[in-house]
């Protein structure tokens, strides 16, 4: 059963075609990838799918709802939750606090409201850092909670940026190149904890381009190529795909 459905998403910047008719489905529960050379159009289709950007032609939708031409708070509210390439975390607040930025997205009196203080929140403010604070165990970062989030090194923040992306209680997790900037070692914890999200529930749609981390979590990876589609399978029926290796490999080479 599919739980995203993307059907001849298309998306233009003046003279460049970034995304040209994309459709691809990504299974409840599972870890899907999509991956293609610099410029394939991999983070303008994250920004279709959350709303950041709106596509000229096509549809996105999550459970049956529409996504399309949603802004991204409204997205977020349908349970759809993403890490960004380059970190976002917010100054002069701890590790902690920067999750519970997350775990707002699904409180009725909101950010605004907490930051404020005021008495009709404080039961509610209550269970979001709990939620944080559960977040950031996940991640294996629980011991950060009171540190100062741009003080921590770069492993450390990409952690707190994951962890407060599980703080919305997402259905849908959208991850971009999360292994970025990560050494051999981080990595492989990387790998283990997508594992164990997906183990807890959350269905995973990741862009990355270290093909070892991809191809060992993955269920299913899609292949873009100057804003197209060329493949879309098994793990090894890509590395398989002649196309794939021909944009790998060949004279259209990362």
């Amino acid at each position: 059963m599919s739980l995203l459905e993307v059907r001849g998403v298309s998306k233009r910047f003046g003279g460049v075609q970034a995304v040209r008719e994309v459709s691809l489905d990504v299974r409840a529960g599972s870890i899907k990838a999509v991956i293609g050379p610099n410029g394939a159009g991999k983070s303008t289709l994250f920004n279709l799918l959350t709303g950041v950007a709106v596509p000229d032609s096509g549809e996105v939708r999550l459970e049956g709802v529409a996504l399309h031409g949603r802004p991204p708070h409204q997205v977020a509210a349908r349970g759809v939750a993403r890490t960004f390439q380059h970190l976002r975390l917010f100054a002069g607040m701890t590790a902690l606090e920067n999750v519970m930025v997350g775990a707002h997205v699904r409180s009725r009196a909101g950010f605004v409201a907490g930051l404020l203080d005021l008495p009709s929140t404080w039961g509610e403010e209550r269970g979001i850092a709990r939620r944080a604070r559960e977040a950031l165990e996940v991640v294996g970062a629980a011991g950060l909670a009171g540190q100062d989030a741009r003080s921590l090194s770069y492993g450390q923040q990409r952690a707190v940026e994951l962890a407060r992306a599980l703080a919305a209680d997402p259905r849908l997790l959208l991850l971009d190149e999360p292994a970025a900037g990560l050494n051999m070692r981080e990595t492989a914890e990387l790998a283990r904890l997508l594992v164990r999200i997906r183990e807890r529930g959350v269905t995973i749609l990741v862009v990355e381009h270290d093909m070892g981390l991809v191809m060992s979590v993955s269920d299913e990876v899609a292949v873009l190529a100057a804003g197209e589609k060329i493949a879309d399978g098994t793990p090894r029926q890509v590395q398989q795909d002649p196309r794939v290796v021909s944009v790998y490999l060949g004279d259209e080479g990362c």
